[in-house]
């Protein structure tokens, strides 16, 4: 016997879907940069650090240089970080609007 389904309290599907808007891609992205918990972990570092060298956040996170570097190029692909070249080394710091921007996506839910 199946269960029946109250449809008075579950929703009913639209005809249509909402169309998907640059700002739902703008958060998609944003979110899916925080999808893996080293990059939850680079983003929490440079909010609370400021700039660094890539060297840096290596030395307080259980990665090799290579991964964490390319966490790096992942979150500044999403905007999340901004690098800048300081001869040898890269410089990383976290883009000023970007928890701004991501508060302000998951606001407009």
């Amino acid at each position: 016997m199946k269960p029946q389904i109250d449809t008075e309290t579950c929703c009913v599907p639209s005809e249509k879907s909402a169309p998907i808007t640059p700002d739902d891609e703008s958060l998609a992205a944003l979110a899916t940069a925080l999808g893996h918990p080293a990059r939850v972990a680079i983003v929490r570092f440079l909010k609370n650090h400021g700039a660094c060298i890539c060297g840096e956040i290596v030395g307080v996170l259980p990665l090799a240089q290579s991964t964490v570097s390319q966490h790096l190029k992942v979150l500044k692909s999403a905007g999340w970080v901004r690098g800048e070249v300081d001869g040898p080394r890269t410089c990383y710091c976290l883009e000023p609007l970007a928890l701004e921007r991501f508060r302000g996506f998951l606001d407009a839910l």
